[in-house]
């Protein structure tokens, strides 16, 4: 029974270990740390932007589908609100975050990985050049080892394959 436990717990840390787990738990916790500056940049930037036609709290946006529309004495709406402040205002914090994640991580990060890809291939290529030129230069010192052998003319040589 005991091994089973130790078995199972090795397959759970070998699980966690692993790098996409490690990788997606860094993310989320960046992620949620991120969240706040993104909120913040709405609320303290984009919120006074738009109240400055409005107001400068989104959430309280809103259109009213069934009167009376409204808020009764105990604090409980009445009425049907279409409360579509509090969806700009989290679209605008999606498309907010997607793009500082895109242009300050992704695309720099894009850009690296290729760089990196271009070197690796040019490195390749430069190997493959020299390799190739070595060859050449064998086949004509042949060539010429060759001619030399038959007198220097060249006239009698039979066709060498490569």
């Amino acid at each position: 029974m005991s091994e089973k436990k130790v078995g199972v717990l090795a397959g759970f840390k070998a699980f966690l270990m692993r790098g996409n787990v490690v990788d997606l738990a860094v993310a989320v916790v960046i992620g949620a740390a991120f969240t706040n500056i993104v909120n913040s940049v709405v609320k303290g930037i984009i919120g006074p932007l738009v109240g400055a036609v409005g107001t400068k709290n989104l959430d309280v946006y809103a259109t009213c589908l069934k009167e009376p529309c409204g808020v009764d004495g105990a604090g409980n709406p009445t009425g049907v609100n279409l409360l579509w402040g509090s969806v700009l205002n989290a679209t605008l914090t999606f498309v907010i975050t997607a793009a500082v994640v895109y242009f300050l991580m992704v695309l720099p990060m894009s850009k690296y990985l290729a760089r990196q890809e271009d070197r690796r291939k040019a490195r390749e290529g430069v190997q493959e050049i020299v390799e190739i030129t070595e060859l050449e230069v064998l086949k004509e010192i042949r060539d010429h080892l060759v001619t030399q052998r038959e007198g220097g003319t060249g006239a009698h040589r039979a066709p060498v394959a490569d």
